[in-house]
């Protein structure tokens, strides 16, 4: 059984909400960087950035972070170099807003935290979500959350983004 939690307009409501307390808590963007987690966080933060845009007239870079090899789940053999990861860019002194789908166990998070140390040293790294579903095995907090959807274990949230999935929802499957 499944139901939609947020549609295409709850999902733009919680985007630009998320939008303005970044511009509020950052006072304005200047020195942030926006990082979304491969797959779907990198379109949320390519959102939040346009969004941002539209508000302040002043435009928000943004990068794709891939964390599979920096994943508890993985080998080490399989770990990159930090150089590999990190190519070119560098995020020291920055603020870098990391952008993730669904925050459930935190793991996603403390690797893609990972992937960020080996690129620089940031000001500060900051934790926006679309959903936070609880659960917690690490100690994680999300500084901005588009819904808190409190779920059992056994249930399962899925985003679908226009972007990969063609439409905009969050689904509840129990």
């Amino acid at each position: 059984m499944s139901r939609v939690l947020l549609d295409q307009m709850a999902i733009k409501r919680a985007l630009t909400r998320i939008a303005h307390e970044i511009l509020e808590r950052n006072r304005g963007v200047e020195n942030c960087i926006l990082v979304g987690i491969r797959t779907r966080g990198i379109y949320l933060a390519e959102r939040i950035a346009r969004r941002i845009h539209e508000i302040e007239q002043v435009p928000v870079p943004t990068l794709e972070l891939d964390v599979t090899h920096y994943r508890d789940d993985v080998a080490k053999t399989q770990q990159p170099s930090a150089g590999e990861m990190a190519g070119t860019l560098d995020i020291s002194s920055k603020k870098v807003i990391l952008f993730d789908d669904v925050l459930y166990t935190g793991r996603t998070v403390r690797a893609a935290m990972d992937a960020l140390m080996d690129m620089g040293r940031a000001e500060m790294i900051q934790l926006a979500v679309l959903v936070d579903r609880g659960h917690r095995e690490l100690p994680i907090r999300p500084d901005y959350v588009g819904k808190n959807i409190p779920t059992s274990k056994e249930e399962e949230i899925v985003v679908h983004l226009e972007e990969v999935d063609e439409c905009d929802e969050v689904i509840l499957y129990n």
